[in-house]
């Protein structure tokens, strides 16, 4: 049984996957989430969710690639949350172009890539910080496929070059943040199965997501600007 006290969650690409499942379990917590997707009208299982938790669940709209949408976000946040801070921000959004190839890669999948995995968790945390709770934490979702020191073989190459830049916004904002003790993280949740990991995946994502919250419960300052998987195991950048 969890025992911490209720707390205030951002959930930033929930409307299926990984995200979905933290905020299932969030809300399972006695947590108050509010679960961003691009599309919320479409996001059938956010919102299913939010009629079995009245008041405990707000989907809102985000597209993190756009600075504009951050800054909608901003302003809906207080009146949803009733002016409270937000205790725990996961910055879970992002994309995957499958099939890529040496010689093939183009521009438009290399930004698109970058803009939602890097620059996008980066800049919203950035809007958000007058809204955090002194405190919180951040968890950025990256990947072991970010891990400069893992790579062996040339693999998914947008997703690598987007992930390994937001293990560096991780360390930079940890940095920027760290005046108010709020704990910035990397993680990797595993090879899950998702949409996006596939059927073939060897982790169940409700395995996945409650490692991952255990590991977020015991967060202290020490761990700041860190990058670990979902057994808490260190990943080397």
């Amino acid at each position: 049984m969890n025992s911490q006290p209720s707390r205030h969650v951002l959930v930033t690409g929930a409307n299926r996957g990984i995200g979905l499942e933290f905020t299932r379990q969030l809300l399972a917590r006695g947590d108050r989430v509010v679960a961003t997707a691009r599309e919320p009208g479409r996001a059938t299982a956010l919102n299913t969710l939010a009629g079995e938790y009245p008041g405990h669940l707000h989907v809102l709209p985000l597209d993190i690639t756009q600075p504009r949408a951050h800054a909608e976000l901003v302003r809906e946040l207080p009146l949803v949350l009733e002016d409270a801070r937000v205790d725990l921000l996961i910055n879970n959004a992002g994309v995957l172009h499958s099939g890529e190839r040496f010689g093939a890669l183009d521009l438009d999948n290399l930004e698109h890539s970058f803009r939602t995995n890097a620059a996008g968790p980066y800049l919203l945390t950035q809007a958000l910080e007058p809204q955090l709770a002194d405190g919180a934490r951040v968890v950025n979702m990256s990947s072991r496929i970010g891990a400069i020191g893992l790579t062996t073989r040339y693999s998914t190459p947008s997703y690598a070059i987007s992930k390994a830049a937001l293990n560096m916004a991780t360390v930079l904002l940890a940095q920027a943040l760290s005046v108010r003790d709020v704990v910035v993280v990397a993680v990797s949740p595993g090879w899950v199965r998702t949409d996006m990991g596939g059927e073939q995946a060897e982790v169940a994502p409700e395995d996945a997501v409650a490692g991952l919250l255990a590991r977020v419960d015991d967060l202290s300052m020490s761990n700041s600007g860190s990058f670990f998987d979902w057994q808490g195991e260190p990943i080397p950048w």
